[in-house]
């Protein structure tokens, strides 16, 4: 890789979403999963699920969330990327990972997730951190197994005839948990 096209990390900064956030990162988070504008990235949804990958209602529940935060990630002061982070016990959950399209495969997920894991350490003193990725989604979770994370083979099934995460293009469709140990605080 170019090490030109790698973003400047001093350049991002980090926070929490507000709900004032929530029409934006909708529209990241869609275009990051779903439809043509998705396709400008390395990894994409859109050939598995049309329709949403979340809307309003969906964002402001792990915005306003107890349990967990919504992390904005700026580029000079407009949100380029974002992740829930949501504490369950021992582990940290770690989902709703969206990068513009247009910055994927430039080296910035890998500065969003390893600033992810710090966070949950020094924040929660979590010893994992769990995810769910599509299965068929072989290409997306070699990225994450080169982080660290592994496979478990623990499936659950995909919500099919809920329209609120998509509308399925196969019949194969399962979220696999991924796990990866963390350093201990």
């Amino acid at each position: 890789m170019d090490t030109a096209s790698i973003p400047d990390t001093g350049q991002l900064t980090f926070r929490d979403a507000t709900e004032g956030d929530v029409p934006v990162l909708v529209r990241l988070i869609e275009s990051a999963y779903r439809g043509d504008s998705s396709r400008a990235g390395w990894t994409t949804e859109a050939d598995i699920l049309q329709g949403q990958r979340t809307d309003a209602e969906g964002v402001r529940e792990v915005v306003t969330a107890e349990s967990g935060r919504l992390l904005v990630v700026e580029r000079d002061g407009t949100p380029v990327a974002c992740c829930q982070l949501e504490h369950r016990g021992d582990a940290a959950y770690f989902g709703m990972f969206a990068v513009q399209p247009e910055l994927q495969g430039a080296g910035l997920g890998k500065v969003i997730i390893a600033e992810a894991e710090r966070t949950v350490v020094a924040g929660w003193g979590v010893r994992e951190m769990h995810m769910t990725v599509i299965s068929v989604r072989a290409e997306l979770i070699a990225w994450y197994e080169r982080r660290g994370y592994r496979r478990t083979g623990k499936l659950t099934p995909f919500p099919y005839g809920d329209e609120r995460f998509g509308v399925p293009q196969r019949d194969d469709l399962a979220f696999e948990l991924l796990i990866k140990e963390l350093p201990t605080p």
